[in-house]
């Protein structure tokens, strides 16, 4: 399955340790995220990831785009709801397209470590269908 991977500035520690305890599961799995994202996780990890640009030069947007094509079947945004800044990406366009396509979306560690859960467990395997 092809997870997105998002995070604000102050929640690419909590991603990288997200990435760092389910990796037995990330690994069985195309990833992509956005620029910084992407690069933390990957030298905190050893996964592959597909980087896009960072999210607040279009990242966002890229990930997007395969979210409305539902080439994306699981999404890990791990949003800053007190201190987000303006130049981070905003939540509520990839919210609105993971609704619209019917697709998971994390916004917290602990909505994400369910979704990895039932995605090992075969939950989500009606994303193939």
């Amino acid at each position: 399955m092809n997870i997105a991977l998002i995070a604000h500035d102050n929640k690419k520690k909590l991603m990288e340790n997200l990435c760092i305890a389910y990796r037995h599961i990330l690994n069985k799995h195309t990833l992509y995220a956005t620029g910084t994202t992407g690069s933390l996780v990957e030298a905190a990890t050893n996964l592959s990831v597909h980087k896009y640009l960072a999210g607040h030069l279009g990242g966002e947007q890229q990930l997007g785009s395969q979210v409305a094509n539902n080439d994306i079947d699981l999404v890990v945004f791990l949003r800053d709801p007190v201190a987000p800044k303006s130049y981070e990406p905003n939540i509520n366009g990839i919210l609105r397209l993971c609704d619209v396509h019917n697709i998971p979306l994390a916004s917290n560690l602990a909505t994400a470590e369910i979704l990895l859960l039932a995605l090992d467990r075969g939950d989500l395997d009606w994303r193939k269908i």
